[in-house]
């Protein structure tokens, strides 16, 4: 049975080239980075060039670059941590009703803080509109946040026109960019972002490194207290393989941007005329301005836990939306931000791409999947949810 993973969204795999650069410093030989001896100078090197590499891809300055173990713990951080440290000049924050949980549940710790909070809605295509966000700010405003682009329906936002809007009212703007950064092109001064959070899971690096770009200048309070590395900003002892790891990948990501997308993009597009050319079938997100290598569809008549666990049986292998969410099989608050009723919510699956797909898993995945949707209606899903259904080729 061919397999194809369609899980991108969640983690990207490790590539060769990542793996062969971390594995020097997984042995006893790599001193912690602020020992002084050789081993710890051979160290702190590596971690000087990872923190180069990474800003490189940002087109940020390396001082610019502070990294933390995580998407969520970067977010965490520039939401709290901002705030806290610029509470003197607001206590209002604006973020939007498509965010990750890490910055949703950050932003709703702070409004038991007594911060006020500003939830921005969203169109049919889970997009920002722009005049919406001016609306919203007010005197005391401290600090915008708006996801670069969404991991659940694709969509990309217009990042820098709100950036913009956020610099001329004297506010402070971060973006959380985990599912953009290294798959589409990002320049943080043509941004005009202060602050930015990218993880290298996405784009084929290691899990457990992370980064938080933040404007030089841009107070932050620490949440971590301890040995005083990364500047002070971030203390704990860095998690180096996989830190030199990320800036291997952030390197490769740099140098086959375009490549990428080229390739991602066509084998995308493909995916969502098939798919779409099924009874049922909608597209969830933009239709155009989304990330190359993202589709969101609902189903109609079809429990999107039936479906996915059905396509796993058929080697296709889909998420269900946030990661963090999808064992609870909860209904998204993304989709529901954009109006999407309950009962077609109910039916969607994410296909996300990657490097290695060639048309030949398009094709498969093409045959596959109306079969799959043809039984599972047959059926009954409260009959398929736990067992699914197998299509015999």
């Amino acid at each position: 049975m061919r397999q194809v993973y369609l899980d991108h969204a969640s983690r990207t795999p490790l590539l060769p080239e990542v793996r062969q650069a971390m594995e020097p410093y997984l042995s006893f030989e790599a001193g912690n980075p602020s020992s002084l001896h050789r081993f710890g100078r051979k160290s702190a090197q590596a971690l000087d060039e990872a923190r180069e590499k990474v800003a490189f891809l940002l087109g940020a300055g390396r001082e610019e670059v502070i990294f933390t173990s995580c998407g969520t713990e970067a977010n965490n951080f520039a939401i709290k941590g901002i705030a806290a440290a610029n509470e003197k000049r607001g206590k209002h924050l604006i973020i939007s009703s498509v965010e990750h949980f890490s910055v949703l549940y950050a932003a709703r710790r702070l409004e038991r803080q007594g911060y006020r909070v500003t939830r921005l809605p969203v169109d049919r295509f889970g997009g920002v509109d722009p005049k919406k966000l001016i609306e919203a700010i007010a005197a005391d405003t401290v600090l915008i946040s708006v996801m670069h682009a969404n991991g659940e329906v694709g969509t990309i936002q217009s990042i820098r026109e709100m950036a913009h809007i956020a610099r001329e009212h004297g506010i402070l703007f971060h973006t959380d960019a985990v599912s953009a950064c290294g798959t589409i092109p990002i320049d943080v001064d043509e941004l005009a972002v202060d602050a930015l959070t990218l993880a290298a899971d996405q784009f084929y690096g290691p899990v457990g490194a992370a980064a938080l770009y933040l404007r030089k200048g841009t107070k932050i309070l620490p949440f971590l207290d301890g040995g005083g590395q990364e500047e002070g900003r971030r203390s704990g002892t860095e998690n180096l393989p996989a830190i030199v790891g990320m800036g291997k990948a952030a390197e490769i990501a740099r140098s086959k941007m375009e490549e990428r997308i080229g390739h991602l993009s066509t084998l995308r597009d493909r995916l969502m005329e098939g798919l779409l050319s099924g009874e049922g079938v909608t597209l969830n997100g933009h239709p155009t301005q989304r990330l190359p290598g993202h589709v969101s569809v609902s189903v109609s008549d079809v429990e999107g836990e039936a479906l996915l666990l059905s396509l796993d049986m058929n080697g296709i292998f889909v998420g269900s939306g946030s990661a963090c969410n999808s064992k609870a099989m909860k209904n998204s608050h993304v989709l529901q931000a954009m109006g999407i009723p309950e009962r077609v919510a109910r039916g969607t699956v994410v296909l996300s791409l990657g490097i290695d797909h060639q048309e030949e898993d398009i094709t498969y995945v093409l045959e596959v999947f109306p079969e799959v949707v043809a039984r599972l209606r047959k059926l009954g899903t409260h009959n398929t949810v736990q067992q699914g259904v197998r299509v015999t080729k």
